[in-house]
């Protein structure tokens, strides 16, 4: 009986199946592809041999262009989409939040500034209604003392 050669591992490559280079990716892209690939490859709930496909594929760095392949890739990224916008919308109101306190604060901080500029401008004016009256007074004195003086004077002569 003749020798037969050794069997060679085969490495077919599913018909239906694209290598993810071919996509236009970039290298980081091409990885969070794979990675999101083996996520709905370990996630779905699908058929041993599609699951098994889909891994042979991934493994040779080929995406697998079959109906529930792509249908689990979809719904993975529909998932990650939702969440990504769940959390965008969590974070934007957040800062909204953060802009109302914000902006509320410096309103009551304008508010309390303005009060106190008032409080100050109501003290400077008793100040000025205080140096005339001061004046007034100082002036009577002057005037009191100019008719002692007078009275003095004029009790002397007497």
């Amino acid at each position: 009986m003749p020798l037969r050669p050794p069997a060679q591992p085969r490495t077919t490559m599913p018909a239906d199946s694209i290598p993810d280079t071919a996509l236009g990716l970039s290298a980081s892209e091409i990885a969070l592809l794979r990675h999101h690939s083996n996520i709905a490859l370990h996630s779905r709930g699908g058929s041993s041999t599609s699951a098994a496909a889909s891994q042979a594929a991934s493994s040779q760095g080929r995406l697998l262009l079959d109906p529930s392949s792509l249908a689990a890739l979809s719904a993975h990224f529909d998932g990650v989409m939702g969440r990504i916008r769940e959390r965008w919308e969590w974070l934007s109101h957040q800062t909204t939040l953060a802009t109302q306190t914000q902006y509320d604060r410096s309103g009551n901080a304008i508010a309390l500034a303005d009060a106190e500029i008032a409080r100050f401008r109501a003290i400077l004016a008793e100040i000025d209604e205080l140096e005339n009256e001061f004046e007034k007074v100082r002036h009577i004195g002057e005037i009191v003392k100019g008719f002692r003086s007078r009275v003095e004077g004029l009790e002397r002569r007497i």
